[in-house]
């Protein structure tokens, strides 16, 4: 093995550090040292800058081979008669005469050769051309084969054919570029005679990650590198060996030195291989070194954080796919995210092992060709809408469109036909719906369901064998071409369909009998009739028809599924005295004033007995007086459970004729289920294998660390005395007050209790009683209140509570409009809540309330308040806590519904304008127009129809009064830039004619902080 062939590691010494001071060591026992420290390091060869008596013997020593600098490019003068000029270097008495110069350097190079030099760095002069340059190293190579020629040209672009290595004068990530088959790559970890790397860092620390990076980079990214003596230790100046300067060392890198030279070591393709510069320009460094000789097989990558100051972060994308042929890494390179981080100036050498391709068994005999004949020729994919591919059910209102689009296509120029089936999912009879193509293989059709319960659909495409013949004949006919042979063809499927047909087909055996003698003009004419086509469908025998599988279903709900106004009221505060306990008499007596303001659902916290045992005090103090009432949540006590009554509010009867007297007053209750007990709740007793206890015996509160409520304890749903008995007993409570008359239904904090038993129970009671509706009342993380909806909920508290800012609200009510979650999930926009007094609220008075009932009531089909919204009321527990003071939750409290400030002419208002607006009866159909004001808050509610558009501005400033100008919906109406619309105002009643683009708007906090207008185009008035 010759140096030419494996170049290595190469040690480069300006000879002029050789120089003995005064006193000092000699230059041959200087260059013993050095030579001993390059052979210490990990070095092949030294390089000297000038031949020097014995040098090649003194390496030899040490097993170093002896490369020179060969500077070429020593400049003359025009006269070579002239004498030498002592201001220029070398015999520039051949310079620019290639003759000259040529055999000099031929004659230099073979006595240098003949003294031991085993290879040379030579420095070419610009003006050497590739003819020049060839003949030397032919020459060369005739007279010493193996001698390593390394080509040090100034300019990248020069020819370097014949030599062994090309060593550019270039900072090294441009050298890289610069690798050529014929020239593979010398690296300078500095370049020889250079400034000193050390010298441009002030800071130390700096200089020696600077230095770390460069060396590491040299030793990995070139077949052959060389380090100047001293860089190794930091050296700013050429210092004399002999005046020891490694023992005045700026920091010490002769450990990464020989870590860098053992790494080239360990992989032969760094000799043999070609590297491949992999990164992009300005990214961090991949380089991938191939071997492709039989000894030097293997692949590494080397990675290099270019920036001294920033750890870079690579994904595995980044990394392995930059290979061109598949590997694997070594465990561990990647962190769990996929990535792998280089800290400043990090440079890390990896192997590449090989990625074995993943190859099925083959199955044997005929059998897969044969199940390949038979597969469909048709596909079906990306059916819309579908809620995670079918696995939930997409939502929809009775009478509500449903439209379905599929993505369907065959093979070739086949025709073909699409279908859309739907069926109640109590009916086994499909009924059918014919596709109709919308461009790009899209297809699309609707229906309408007309009950409300669970409902299946799917598509189904077959090949068009008639459709493809009315399009051959009708084609050939009109281009002239003779169509006798089509017609014999076309008439053969008539008969067909006749056949299939009998008495039915009588008319298509009549246009057979016309045909005969008929021109082609009259033939094709009866091939493409209506009444033709229509029957020719009828017999068609769907030849290679694919019904898509599994079945994908639909919830139809009721009306209140998606509309609805819900009021919240403590029915033990409905007697009108603090001191008094209200009954559901009083509750009657409250009826007409809660319909009087537009809302149709009046909703109670639980009504059920309350527990004694550590029952809460007034602001949720643990200390309770005498008379205190508790807490409705905390269920249960000696009276029952979750199937009864607190005895205060009245008897079974007594809710019946509530139930009653609300459906007179067209109200609809809904109630409360709280799956939570007292520790006084019969079940503790009854079923005590249903709860949790603790290793002392004590049961396990409800708890969300470190608050612990000791009124509250929970069931367990996954004991084994739980499996199923617990969860048919909350089916059954359930069932029990639907019995009762009520039908929609809030759950508390349904994301606490198991997914699977909220998926089964919903079904359960919805099977028997579609009618019902339930209410999420879960503020937690986005894709666990999508998953409740998915698992059943027909409705759900939302994040518009704390959506306070013009773009938050934007942004909020742009996600709700977007499939998928537009397909099953319904947001109920309650302002506030017995638990939630939003700070928003807490000192911005009747502005802020106004501005928070005008979002919810005209962006969501679904909105609620808390009995005390409309009076302002919001005065918190404590400064910034979103806890009423005197809260209902632990006392009762009486109200004066008259007091000065309310805002309950205004919510009467709204809830009018919503009931006479179908475009604000759903939260979809929602589009944010430019306000021009940040804090003002413009959009367009419309039906899909676009017959009835509701224009909405709302400012979410409640202490300052906004001007701008807004922008007018005539795009969103379909309608010419600027063209007129006419806007009635909702609020104050009144038309005007609005010209133009923008319109002035000031929106007044103390007067009234939003506006509302139904619009349309003026020539429609």
């Amino acid at each position: 093995m010759t140096l030419r062939s494996h170049p290595g590691a190469i040690y480069h010494l300006d000879t002029a550090q050789l120089t003995a001071p005064a006193g000092g060591a000699s230059g041959a026992d200087a260059l013993e040292a050095a030579c001993a420290h390059a052979a210490g390091l990990g070095f092949d060869a030294i390089c000297l800058s000038t031949p020097l008596p014995a040098a090649a013997a003194t390496a030899s020593r040490h097993g170093l081979a002896l490369l020179l600098d060969a500077d070429m490019d020593a400049p003359g003068p025009a006269d070579p008669a002239a004498p030498p000029d002592p201001r220029l270097r070398g015999d520039h008495a051949t310079a620019r005469n290639p003759q000259a110069w040529l055999d000099r350097w031929q004659n230099r190079l073979a006595r240098a050769a003949a003294d031991g030099a085993a290879g040379f760095r030579c420095i070419l002069p610009a003006w050497a051309d590739a003819a020049l340059l060839r003949q030397l190293t032919q020459s060369v190579r005739a007279a010493a084969p193996g001698l390593l020629l390394i080509a040090c040209p100034r300019n990248p672009a020069q020819p370097v054919e014949g030599f062994d290595l090309v060593a550019p004068l270039l900072p090294w990530r441009d050298a890289l570029a610069t690798i050529r088959p014929a020239a593979p790559l010398l690296a300078y970890a500095e370049i020889p005679g250079g400034p000193r790397l050390a010298s441009r860092w002030n800071d130390r620390r700096l200089a020696e990650r600077a230095a770390r990076q460069s060396l590491q980079l040299a030793a990995l990214s070139g077949h052959a590198w060389l380090m100047p003596a001293g860089f190794e230790h930091g050296a700013l100046h050429r210092d004399a060996l002999g005046q020891g300067p490694w023992q005045r060392a700026r920091y010490d890198l002769t450990a990464a030195v020989k870590q860098a030279n053992a790494a080239r070591a360990s992989l032969p393709a760094m000799a043999q291989g070609t590297p491949r510069l992999l990164s992009a320009p300005h990214a961090p460094l991949a380089l991938l070194w191939q071997g492709d000789a039989d000894e030097a097989k293997g692949r590494a990558l080397v990675l290099a954080n270019p920036s001294m100051l920033r750890p870079a972060r690579l994904s595995a994308g980044q990394v392995l796919g930059l290979l061109p042929e598949p590997g694997a890494l070594p465990p561990g390179v990647f962190d769990a995210g996929g990535r792998l981080t280089l800290a400043p100036a990090e440079v890390l050498m990896l192997p590449v092992h090989d990625a074995v391709p993943v190859r099925l068994p083959l199955p044997q005999g005929t059998e897969a060709a044969e199940l390949a004949t038979e597969a469909p020729r048709i596909a079906i994919e990306a059916i819309a809408p579908a809620v995670d591919g079918g696995r939930f059910p997409v939502k929809r209102s009775v009478g509500q469109v449903v439209t379905v689009t599929a993505d369907v296509f065959a093979d070739g120029h086949a025709k073909i036909a699409v279908s859309l089936l739907w069926r109640p999912a109590d009916e086994s009879e499909w009924r059918e719906v014919p596709m109709l193509p919308t461009g790009n293989d899209v297809w699309e059709a609707s229906f309408v369901p007309e009950r409300i319960g669970r409902h299946v659909y799917t598509v189904e495409s077959w090949v068009d064998q008639y459709a493809a013949f009315q399009d051959e004949i009708t084609k050939k006919h009109k281009a002239g071409v003779d169509v006798t042979l089509e017609r014999q063809e076309g008439a053969a499927l008539v008969e067909a369909a006749i056949t299939r047909l009998g008495a039915e087909g009588a008319p298509l055996a009549a246009a057979l009998r016309r045909m005969e003698g008929a021109s082609h003009e009259q033939a094709v004419a009866l091939f493409n009739a209506p009444e033709t086509r229509a029957l020719m469908e009828r017999a068609d025998p769907r030849p290679h028809r694919l019904r898509q599988e599994p079945l994908l279903p639909l919830d139809i709900e009721r009306r209140a599924a998606g509309f609805s106004s819900w009021y919240e009221v403590f029915p033990r505060s409905q007697s009108g005295d603090a001191h008094r306990h209200g009954t559901f008499g009083d509750v009657i007596d409250t009826l007409p004033r809660v319909r009087d303001m537009g809302f149709d659902v009046l909703y109670f916290p639980p009504i059920h007995p309350i527990g004694q045992k550590n029952r809460k005090g007034r602001n949720n103090t643990l200390t309770p007086e005498p008379g205190d009432v508790g807490s409705p949540y905390a269920i249960g006590a000696a009276e029952g459970g979750h199937d009864a009554l607190h005895p205060e509010l009245g008897t079974l009867d007594d809710f019946r004729k509530l139930v009653a007297a609300a459906k007179d007053h067209g109200l609809e209750l809904a109630l409360d289920f709280a799956i939570q007990c007292s520790p006084d709740h019969p079940w503790l007793k009854e079923h005590p294998d249903w709860f949790d206890w603790r290793p002392d015996g004590t049961i396990r509160y409800a708890e969300n660390p470190p608050k612990k409520y000791e009124d509250i304890v929970n069931v367990d749903f996954y004991t084994e005395g739980a499996k199923p008995a617990l969860w048919l007993a909350l089916r059954d409570v359930v069932l029990f007050w639907v019995k009762e008359g009520v039908n929609l239904f809030r759950v508390d904090n349904p994301h606490t209790k198991p997914l699977p038993f909220w998926e089964w129970m919903i079904g359960e009671v919805r099977a028997r009683a579609p009618e019902v509706v339930f209410l999420s009342e879960a503020f937690t993380r986005p894709k666990v209140m999508y998953r409740l909806a998915k698992v059943g909920y027909s409705q759900s508290y939302t994040y518009f509570t704390w959506r306070n800012t013009r773009w938050e609200m934007t942004q909020y009510m742009q996600e709700l409009n977007e499939a998928p979650v537009s397909d099953f999930f319904r947001p109920h926009f309650f302002v506030n809540t017995p638990d939630i007094n939003p700070e928003f609220l807490h000192h911005s008075g009747r502005p802020g309330h106004l501005i928070r009932a005008a979002l919810a009531a005209t962006l969501s089909g679904l909105w609620g308040i808390y009995n005390g919204f409309e009076l302002c009321e919001a005065t918190p527990v404590k400064p910034g806590k979103e806890e009423y003071l005197d809260s209902e939750k632990y006392q009762i409290r009486a109200w004066d519904y008259d007091r000065p400030g309310n805002i309950t002419a205004e919510i009467t208002r709204l809830n009018h304008i919503r009931r006479e607006n179908p475009a604000l009866q759903t939260h979809l159909g929602f589009t944010a127009l430019a306000s021009g004001h940040e804090n003002v808050m413009l959009y367009l509610k419309a039906t899909p129809e676009g017959d009835n558009a509701i224009l909405v501005a709302v400012s979410m400033d409640p202490y300052q009064a906004p001007e701008m100008h807004i922008e007018l919906p005539q795009y969103q109406l379909g309608l010419p830039p600027g063209a007129a619309l006419i806007a009635e105002n909702l609020m104050d009643g009144g038309e005007e004619r609005w010209d133009g683009s923008h319109r002035y708007l000031r929106l007044d906090p103390y007067n009234r902080p939003f506006a509302i207008w139904r619009v349309r185009a003026a020539d429609k008035a």
